[in-house]
């Protein structure tokens, strides 16, 4: 247990016990535990959780999940009290932030132990079991988690179970815990609708960089993209992808490897689907969401032209929110690209179809209600009839 942090409390009868910690976000183990149970007040467990308390549970595991409901509501009324005025886009970004941050560590207090082999010994406790062993593996010794991580696991198994609807492979995917969920289709619809490269005629192989779920690989092989290569770091997402792609009947045209960003080669068509937002993640899932300094936007774009076959086309699929955050300027990639030795052989837009794009009491509504999906068509700049293209596969 020495390898692992570790978290330390007293019960009611004054005895000591010490588990392992366990947090896929990486927050450290608290430093000071307090046990609650069916008797602790609401109002009590919020200063407690408020100060950096955690709040070990002893009780009935229903009353726990209606104990952190109490600390949602008490936050809400906080924060709609302490709502501020329209600051400028990027502050209003960044307070939003800050806020998501500060809500996530307080709710984050309230802690759940398990036993060995992912049990949960509290009164009318969930088996848990599928779940926990699909995020964390086999588990030989007790140790104690959020509440909030212990849902999030839970509603990560059911999706994985019931898989994500993607009309354009009218197939389901099935993400798995720590992968990004595609649960926006509108980037799909840009990728299976773009007419694709004419030099694809004479070399059928494509690169989906940063696969994820690998629901791009497959929009690509349902393209009749003959080969197509999907790299990413990630082993959950690897085995994620493997999973999805061999669900859909196209893995032997799909070849996965673990590497950062491009394989080695020249191919027709280079697929990259970057997180849009450019600040830092506080979990493995956002990873998928924010990238800091954009380096992941900007390592593709560097690295792209020389893996552009001749008449090759890079697709970067990326949304303008970060534009319209203040976060990043359209000069800024425009110069980029340039930078690269790249072009810009056409764009393919469209509009969000999500809840909050049209949610006014979203904090960063005027951003969203102004945001563009695009496929952007870049090419090797200076390159002739690099814009050339064929129609979209059967």
């Amino acid at each position: 247990m020495s390898d692992h942090p570790t978290l330390t409390w007293t019960d009611a009868r004054g005895l000591t016990h010490t588990a392992r910690w366990r947090s896929e976000s990486g927050v450290s183990a608290p430093r000071r535990v307090a046990v609650a149970d069916d008797q602790t007040p609401a109002d009590r467990a919020y200063r407690l959780a408020c100060e950096g308390t955690a709040l070990l549970w002893q009780g009935d595991f229903h009353n726990a999940r209606q104990l952190l409901q109490a600390l949602v509501r008490r936050l809400d009324k906080r924060e709609t009290r302490g709502r501020e005025g329209a600051p400028d886009p990027a502050q209003a970004f960044h307070l939003h932030r800050k806020r998501q941050a500060e809500r996530a560590r307080i709710l984050g207090q309230v802690l759940i132990p398990v036993e060995a082999g992912h049990h949960i010994a509290l009164r009318r406790a969930p088996d848990v079991a599928a779940a926990c062993a699909e995020a964390y593996g086999p588990a030989d010794e007790a140790y104690v988690l959020s509440l909030r991580e212990l849902q999030g696991l839970i509603g990560a198994h059911e999706w994985r179970k019931r898989g994500v609807a993607i009309p354009a492979l009218q197939a389901a995917i099935h993400p798995h815990y720590g992968v990004f969920s595609p649960l926006r289709g509108e980037y799909l619809d840009l990728v299976a609708q773009a007419p694709l490269p004419a030099a694809l005629q004479a070399h059928s192989e494509a690169w989906d960089i940063g696969t994820g779920t690998g629901v791009l690989a497959a929009v690509l092989a349902r393209r009749g993209i003959a080969r197509v290569r999907a790299t990413d770091l990630a082993p959950r997402a690897l085995a994620c992808a493997r999973e999805n792609l061999a669900r859909l009947g196209v893995l032997p045209q799909v070849e996965l490897l673990q590497t950062d960003l491009f394989p080695s080669g020249q191919v027709p068509l280079v697929v990259c689907n970057p997180p849009w937002v450019p600040a830092r993640p506080h979990s493995s899932v956002e990873q998928a969401v924010y990238d800091p300094d954009s380096q992941m936007l900007r390592g593709f774009l560097q690295g792209l032209a020389p893996h552009l076959a001749p008449g090759g086309e890079g697709w970067l699929i990326l949304s303008d929110l970060a534009e319209h955050l203040g976060l990043r300027s359209r000069a800024e990639l425009l110069g980029w690209i340039e930078a690269a030795g790249l072009q810009v052989l056409g764009r393919l837009d469209i509009r969000p179809r999500h809840g909050k794009a049209t949610d006014p009491d979203d904090p960063l509504h005027t951003a969203r209600a102004a945001e563009v999906t695009s496929l952007w068509r870049l090419g090797l700049a200076g390159e002739a009839g690099a814009a050339a293209s064929s129609p979209p596969a059967a």
